[in-house]
């Protein structure tokens, strides 16, 4: 019978280093957007080339450490809607709302999660389809209630939402650029009026 070896605890030091390296690299990547080069995040965090690829191989990998706290608030603001109830229409604008805050986290993020999502070996991969889950299970109950279109899919959802973060990104876009295209989207996914069982939602 073999033993499984035991997984090794990795060292407080390098522990320290990916956490300093996450630090410098949100301020970069937060001033300067997701093109910051990796080169770059390691001079400036004081870090050789070669520690800094051993915490994070690819600018995707690093990207995807970099989201995970802006991921934790995007899961709170799906129960706080979900916990909230009501109007089922209403609740899926609020989550693709949400969804699209979660996308123009960092300046330029929408291509590296459009590529991302389409690759199955992508560290986005798995991410981009669980929030295409989320977005099913918001879309589904407001097509059953008639708030939405039933030709919409999550997906159309979760590209066109991408499409308007690209857009509303702050090196390109007008300030109500935003808001404009979310009325667009809106109009896309909305089945328009309201559900006759339901006048009162309105």
């Amino acid at each position: 019978m073999s033993v499984s070896p035991i997984p090794r605890t990795p060292r407080k030091d390098a522990l320290q280093n990916r956490a300093h390296i996450l630090d410098v690299a949100g301020r970069a990547v937060a001033e300067g957007g997701v093109d910051v080069s990796l080169d770059a995040i390691a001079k400036l965090a004081g870090v050789g080339n070669a520690t800094l690829y051993r915490h994070f191989p690819t600018r995707d990998a690093l990207l995807l450490a970099l989201l995970a706290p802006h991921h934790e608030r995007l899961d709170r603001e799906k129960a706080m809607i979900e916990a909230d109830g009501g109007h089922s229409g209403r609740m899926l604008e609020r989550w693709i709302d949400a969804l699209g805050d979660w996308m123009r986290a960092y300046d330029g993020l929408p291509e590296p999660l459009r590529a991302g999502w389409s690759v199955t070996a992508s560290p986005f991969k798995s991410t981009c389809d669980g929030i295409i889950e989320s977005t099913d299970a918001f879309l589904r109950a407001a097509q059953r209630d008639g708030f939405a279109q039933p030709t919409a899919s999550a997906t159309d959802i979760f590209l066109a939402s991408l499409a308007v973060a690209w857009a509303s990104g702050r090196m390109t876009a007008r300030t109500d650029t935003q808001d404009r295209l979310r009325n667009l989207l809106r109009d896309g996914w909305s089945a328009g009026g309201c559900h006759p069982a339901r006048p009162d939602d309105c």
